[in-house]
């Protein structure tokens, strides 16, 4: 079956009496080149796992069973349960029933790989939680252009933010290459990015990311009063900024990863 036809989706659809929801963000693949291009990306050799959440009517799913992957695959709407007895029939496919946002990514094997076309609404939530997991050796998804320039972003941008330092900690991220809305049926009005993330060991820091999350809090305050809203003393903040040569009106978003760790030790 070939699921990147729009009329086999069409009609599968309709055989099911299903269509897309927006709730789940369903927007299916339907480009069989970029298909291809995403499943080289995940890199796998015969029999290893892979995990995924949102198969959808499986599409992503089936081309990488197919490709010799075995896929844990992770979904919320039940609806879907009659459509993959048919699209993921006989493939070493399991799909777990149930938020993605509530499964214990600390429980999966270390090493694993990810692959998926992430719902905007869950899509930050969700990186976050893979990334803080560390048991992950490559991220690759599919995610609204938006988040995906929110996640490579650097320092001085109107991009740049809390989703950037989470990443940039805990991974190197690229953003591969950009998919019209035509990739995907029903269109999206946006257009998609594909984001390879490596992860690398960083055990997880919550102090400096309420710092960073403070610090961002409010983007056009300064960092001292951005920071003094967040519950810390200027006066310390001041003088840290003092001790690390930096502007004591710089805002937060002019500060590195590295910058935001001297900060939090001055602090």
């Amino acid at each position: 079956m070939n699921l990147t036809s729009i009329r086999t989706v069409k009609d599968l659809l309709e055989r099911h009496s299903l269509r897309a929801e927006k709730r789940f963000g369903q927007n299916f693949l339907v480009e069989p080149n970029y298909l291809r291009r995403i499943v080289e990306v995940v890199g796998f050799g015969p029999g290893e796992r892979v995990y995924e959440v949102g198969p959808g009517l499986g599409t992503l799913t089936k081309a990488l069973a197919e490709a010799g992957a075995e896929v844990i695959s992770l979904e919320m709407d039940r609806r879907l349960e009659t459509v993959h007895a048919q699209t993921l029939a006989g493939l070493p496919v399991k799909v777990v029933w149930g938020d993605a946002l509530e499964f214990d990514w600390k429980s999966v094997p270390e090493g694993s790989l990810f692959a998926g076309n992430l719902p905007y609404n869950i899509a930050t939530p969700l990186i976050t939680r893979l990334l803080i997991s560390g048991h992950f050796r490559r991220i690759v998804v599919l995610v609204q252009k938006e988040v995906a320039l929110r996640m490579t972003a650097q320092p001085a941008t109107a991009d740049y933010g809390l989703l950037s330092l989470r990443v940039q900690y805990h991974s190197q991220a690229r953003r591969l290459f950009d998919l019209p809305p035509g990739a995907f049926f029903p269109a999206p009005k946006v257009t998609s990015s594909l984001v390879r993330l490596e992860p690398r060991p960083a055990k997880d820091n919550p102090a400096l990311f309420r710092l960073i999350e403070a610090a961002f809090g409010q983007r056009r305050k300064t960092l001292v009063n951005a920071l003094k809203t967040g519950g810390y003393s200027p006066v310390k903040v001041l003088e840290a900024l003092e001790q690390m040569g930096l502007n004591p009106q710089v805002r937060g978003e002019a500060l590195s990863l590295k910058e935001f760790q001297d900060l939090l030790e001055g602090l």
